[in-house]
């Protein structure tokens, strides 16, 4: 279920902004307007426009916890936490789930998550906070993931997985069960996981390589 309590500030207006703005629109009304519930907002000077797709645009400066729940739409999940650290103290989070996310009551998923079209969450699963779910990603039993995890499409994980924060899945990923992964791993696209990761980096590959640091 989505939840906020006022009007919905997007932060980020590229491509995964613009989609999060259609995953929010499709848990409403359809006759509800875009600009009695949502506007996005980024930083100054990075405005070049006044509407996107009908929602307003305001500057980071001008920005009003009072007025706004903010949910941050920017993929890369380490730019995403300078975002919330850059944001005032009392600045309330939303989460939205759109209507065809199929989720089991024991579920849990932190506050300023978005789970878009198509993801199934099974049972005894928490999600940490600033979470991105994209398009038909599956999460099994018994998981348990830290804060600005960050699956793209069609990612598959099996039951029994434990992640830190900053884990990040490219396109098609896949995770066997009873799988660990530290914090700040990069799983690359196509990436297959039959093993506990317990190093920070890049790992691309099946079977799955961490890619070394260019000097």
């Amino acid at each position: 279920m989505t939840t906020f309590r006022k009007k919905i500030c997007i932060l980020g207006f590229g491509g995964f902004g613009r989609e999060t703005l259609c995953c929010l629109m499709d848990t409403l009304p359809s006759e509800t307007k875009i600009e009695d519930v949502a506007c996005f907002m980024g930083p100054d000077e990075h405005i070049k426009e006044k509407k996107i797709l009908g929602a307003d645009v305001i500057p980071l400066s001008q920005f009003d916890p009072a007025k706004y729940d903010v949910v941050i739409a920017i993929g890369d999940p380490q730019i995403r936490k300078k975002m919330v650290e850059a944001l005032p103290a009392n600045t309330t989070f939303a989460t939205i789930i759109h209507p065809t996310v199929v989720k089991s009551k024991w579920v849990e998923i932190g506050e300023g998550s978005i789970i878009t079209a198509g993801v199934i969450l099974t049972c005894n699963i928490k999600i940490g906070k600033h979470a991105h779910l994209n398009l038909h990603t599956t999460i099994g039993h018994d998981c348990n993931i830290g804060d600005f995890f960050t699956t793209t499409p069609a990612v598959n994980i099996s039951g029994n997985c434990t992640f830190g924060d900053f884990v990040y899945f490219g396109t098609n990923a896949s995770v066997r069960e009873k799988i660990t992964i530290c914090s700040n791993v990069t799983i690359g696209m196509g990436g297959v996981v039959v093993k506990s990761i317990d190093t920070e980096g890049v790992y691309v590959g099946n079977p799955l390589k961490r890619m070394e640091k260019k000097a």
